[in-house]
């Protein structure tokens, strides 16, 4: 299959005319005579420069040089959707999410777990394990298992009676449980023996840093002991202080990727511009999204815990932010809307994500060989078509 005349999003991260060739992968991209001079006139740096493209849409294989191909999105921190939870041990609902997942533009995802009982947990961690992809939907990379290693202070809607302190013997269980899939683990290193697991837990997966109340020092050792990502920055952590930048500080200085929801709930738009100058190339952008995302607003329930959605802001009843209801597409367009340039808003929901996880070169990129999962974009970033493994999503 081919498709002609599109803004494509190259291997070096900015858009070019031209055209792709692809059956289950990447076969050939081939760009417009020129393209070197003025490569990122389709990604200016200004904000909104998206919003000036031509507005008459394209059709068929020719998808007219108003449209973008990007590599699908990866969403490696999303809890469910669609009344599915993947804590839940459900196989039908895994199959509801993946479809909405692909729907909205994510080929592929980390099922991502809440601080649940030790059974619970093994059972979501089985299940996942033996999911496989059916038509229309998504690709499952593996599991971010979120909890039970984290702080009391700092625990946010993670259920109190369940966390506990590091343990290998049990990180383990469950990395057998999911089938060898463990690809992300969330501590707080400022747990009695967090630095020892962290050695031993990075060599199976990534490791990141996560509901803790540590300072810069802790941090620090604890990248150094191995981890390399950070969960939801600024979230149920302590802050970026001028005395004790803490985690946030600690990751930049260790050049660990760090996750962001730019929901319009969870960070200001400032404080998003801001990590991006201050991580270039290692932000992740992700949804954080929960049962609720793609249902009416309402009551719901997450790890067990009560929660509340409500004006887009879904909270326990004591108001703590309990993750969010957006998909991953919506916090791509705000990102770009707050005035970070489009082609890094890209890179940060697709081949940042992949790398980070772990997931290899396959995915998040267009180069030849690549997995062909793509979408097409209007001037607006919605999505006009869904490729995975080279095949439309209905």
């Amino acid at each position: 299959m081919r498709i002609e005349k599109v803004n494509i999003f190259s291997a070096d991260g900015v858009f070019r005319k031209g055209a792709v060739e692809f059956d289950d992968v990447i076969q050939k991209i081939e760009f417009d005579a020129g393209q070197d001079d003025d490569a990122g006139a389709y990604a200016d740096a200004d904000a909104g420069a998206y919003a000036d493209a031509d507005t008459d849409a394209g059709a068929g294989h020719d998808a007219g040089a108003e449209l973008y191909l990007i590599p699908g999105l990866i969403d490696i921190h999303t809890h469910g959707a669609v009344n599915g939870d993947h804590s839940d041990g459900s196989e039908e609902y895994m199959q509801d999410m993946a479809m909405f997942y692909a729907k909205n533009g994510v080929t592929s995802f980390l099922a991502t777990t809440i601080t649940c009982s030790g059974k619970q947990l093994e059972g979501a961690m089985q299940n996942i394990s033996r999911y496989k992809r059916q038509k229309n939907g998504a690709r499952c990379a593996g599991v971010n298992m979120e909890g039970p290693f984290l702080s009391y202070e700092k625990r946010g809607a993670h259920t109190d009676e369940f966390l506990q302190p590091p343990s290998i013997p049990m990180f383990e269980k469950m990395h057998v449980a999911s089938g060898g899939s463990i690809r992300l683990v969330s501590i707080a290193p400022e747990l009695p023996g967090a630095m020892e697991f962290i050695k031993a837990a990075s060599q199976v997966c990534k490791v990141a840093l996560a509901h803790s109340a540590a300072g810069y020092d802790t941090a620090i050792e604890a990248f150094k002991s191995g981890a390399s990502h950070v969960t939801h920055l600024f979230n149920a952590m302590s802050p970026f202080s001028h005395r004790d930048p803490a985690i946030p500080g600690a990751a930049m200085d260790s050049r660990a990727y760090v996750e962001i929801i730019s929901d319009g709930v969870h960070l200001h738009p400032s404080v998003i511009r801001a990590v991006f100058s201050m991580f270039p190339e290692r932000v992740c952008m992700v949804s954080d999204s929960i049962r609720s995302t793609g249902l009416p607003e309402g009551n719901y329930e997450l790890g067990g815990l009560p929660v509340i959605v409500k004006n887009g802001k879904v909270t326990l009843e004591d108001g703590t932010i309990a993750g969010s209801n957006a998909r991953l597409i919506e916090c791509v367009r705000n990102a770009a809307g707050y005035g970070v340039p489009l082609e890094k808003v890209i890179a940060a929901a697709t081949i940042n994500n992949a790398r980070a996880a772990g997931l290899g070169e396959k995915y998040g990129s267009l180069e030849p060989g690549a997995c062909a999962d793509m979408l097409l974009l209007d001037k607006n970033l919605d999505i006009q078509k869904v490729y995975i493994a080279g095949s439309p999503v209905e």
